[in-house]
């Protein structure tokens, strides 16, 4: 399946516009303790442990839509939007959530 950021797709006809399909993936608070704990994975500012699991959830996110589009009959999703949020669950907890979102189409 195809997905893009762009509203069009260069070369390729859009047949039919199905609907907006999203993805969704939260990591949890306790995924934050753990890479406090292992601060010594921070390079130059960056923590690879940190990012990896934010990449993980970016494809899961991925995922969920691509699939809301097949079961519509799409072969295409456009227009995608990758969002980041933090959600606070009180006493100081928080989440992150990242969202995935577009538009299926067919193309031909």
């Amino acid at each position: 399946m195809l997905i893009t950021t762009t509203h069009s797709l260069e070369g390729k006809r859009i047949s039919d516009y199905l609907g907006l399909v999203s993805g969704e993936a939260i990591l949890g608070a306790n995924i934050f303790k753990d890479f406090f704990a292992s601060i010594r994975d921070i390079v130059g500012g960056r923590s690879a442990a940190y990012e990896k699991e934010l990449q993980r959830a970016k494809e899961i996110a991925i995922n969920e839509m691509m699939e809301q589009a097949a079961a519509l009959g799409a072969n295409a999703v456009i227009g995608v939007d990758l969002d980041y949020e933090t959600i606070g669950i009180g006493q100081g907890g928080n989440m992150l959530m990242v969202s995935a979102s577009g538009t299926a189409v067919v193309i031909s």
